[in-house]
């Protein structure tokens, strides 16, 4: 099993900034792909960052020019520096991993969820 603990989340005024990270452990054999989603009110989740093992990034419209992710791959953790942040970026975010455990098998694991809130 993978686990996947997500940390950084809270209140910040629009315009402020935060930075989430994710923590992964357990059997784990490699990790590729290292994801960020956002759940918001009303809404699906919504990629917003992925960075791959050889650290090509992608981001979703909502976060390009003021999120960034980055991995530290010795460590198994990631992190989204939010910037610029709008009330509209207030979600529940989610850390997510394509992992392979020490016994091979292969799955996304995620994390529980971590809350922003921006307020205007």
């Amino acid at each position: 099993q993978v686990h996947l603990v997500e940390s950084g989340g809270g209140l910040v005024q629009a315009g402020g900034s935060l930075r989430l990270s994710c923590a992964a452990s357990g059997s784990i054999f490699s990790i590729s792909n290292m994801y960020w989603f956002r759940v918001a009110p009303g809404w699906s989740r919504e990629l917003v960052a992925s960075v791959s093992s050889s650290g090509t990034t992608k981001y979703g419209d909502s976060g390009k020019g003021r999120f960034t992710i980055s991995r530290a791959n010795a460590e198994y953790s990631w992190y989204l520096q939010m910037n610029s942040l709008e009330p509209a970026d207030t979600a529940v975010y989610y850390c997510a991993a394509d992992a392979v455990t020490t016994g091979s098998a292969r799955y996304t694991a995620w994390g529980q969820g971590v809350q922003v809130t921006v307020s205007s």
